[in-house]
């Protein structure tokens, strides 16, 4: 099963122009999409630079170092969902300091088939702690 679609090269992560904190920021942004879409638990991780903390019914899981998901869970999540990958409409720096980004986002998701799940819009705040860029918090909103 491929993970990522052709298609996905076809869009430019080049959306910030002014150099600083908000283009150095971009990067854990990128690379997090990038992981999630490869299905990459370590890369995941490696990009936000923070404990992943998720909050689902009413339980809260962390990604630690020794975390793993179940096998085959993302085969089981995209055969009930038919969610496939996701793709940035834009990246955009609303706010920033120099240690401190926060970027509006939104992304698409889309089926094995390349159709449309929906936009989905979010905030993210990307900061610098200990030298290094991660993604701190996120949100998203549903359409």
């Amino acid at each position: 099963m491929a993970l990522i679609h052709d298609h996905a090269a076809e869009h430019s992560d080049d959306i910030i122009a002014k150099p600083g904190p908000e283009q150095e920021a971009l990067g854990p942004l990128l690379d997090y999409q990038s992981a999630w879409n490869l299905r990459d638990i370590k890369g995941m991780k490696a990009a936000f630079h923070f404990p992943h903390v998720r909050v689902a019914s009413g339980k809260i899981t962390t990604l630690d170092e020794d975390a793993a998901f179940p096998e085959g869970f993302f085969e089981r999540f995209i055969q009930s969902t038919g969610w496939h990958y996701s793709l940035w409409d834009y990246r955009h720096a609303v706010q920033s300091t120099a240690d401190k980004v926060h970027f509006a986002v939104q992304f698409t998701r889309y089926r094995a088939d390349d159709t449309v799940i929906g936009h989905y819009p979010s905030l993210w705040i990307v900061s610098l702690i200990d030298g290094r860029w991660g993604v701190q918090a996120r949100s998203s909103f549903a359409p």
